[in-house]
């Protein structure tokens, strides 16, 4: 199965209905973009599986040793400022930003862009829909973003403010100021 987009720039869904959808179909993965358009993403396949599960391992050793935030895996949905609901295949948020939200908003999809995300890309995500993804990252206040792309041996760093940086693979990734101390070695995720 290809992902499939849908238009549905006049059916409005609230909040709670996407929602609804999302628990009533665990079996599929859902985002919505900022204009309206329902995103129904095919499960990952193996070797897509196995590379995503070891960055957040990654991330979630480091974090847990740096104890400065909260990490969350490809399974959580966030709602973006422009309402876009994304799920991105690793993030991380400073803890002083995912506590300050109210108990009832981290329940669901937290109103909130995270401060660090990775998108690695499966062989039936589309290039540019990806990058078009990384830019909505940025938009909504997103610090650091990692798009790795196996399939053309390239990661795409996004820092906010600034011009995307390209690097062949294999290469080491470090989190600069806003994750002291974490860094990963692609060459493990090829």
């Amino acid at each position: 199965m290809n992902t499939v987009t849908l238009n549905l720039d006049t059916i409005h869904l609230t909040d709670e209905q996407f929602y609804q959808l999302c628990q009533n179909n665990r079996e599929f993965n859902f985002e919505t973009t900022a204009n309206g358009e329902l995103i129904i993403m095919p499960p990952v396949g193996g070797e897509s599986g196995n590379r995503e599960s070891e960055l957040i391992a990654d991330l979630v050793i480091w974090n847990r040793q740096s104890a400065l935030g909260y990490t969350f895996s490809s399974s959580t949905i966030f709602k973006l400022p422009n309402g876009a609901k994304r799920s991105p295949d690793a993030a991380w948020i400073r803890r002083e930003r995912w506590e300050a939200l109210p108990p009832e908003q981290r329940r669901k999809f937290p109103p909130i862009a995270p401060d660090f995300v990775i998108e690695l890309r499966s062989a039936t995500d589309d290039l540019q829909r990806l990058r078009d993804k990384m830019q909505e990252y940025m938009d909504a206040g997103v610090q650091l973003a990692w798009l790795i792309n196996p399939q053309q041996q390239q990661v795409e760093i996004y820092r906010w403010g600034q011009p995307v940086e390209i690097r062949n693979l294999p290469t080491e990734l470090s989190g600069e100021t806003l994750l002291p101390g974490f860094s990963l070695t692609l060459s493990a995720y090829l």
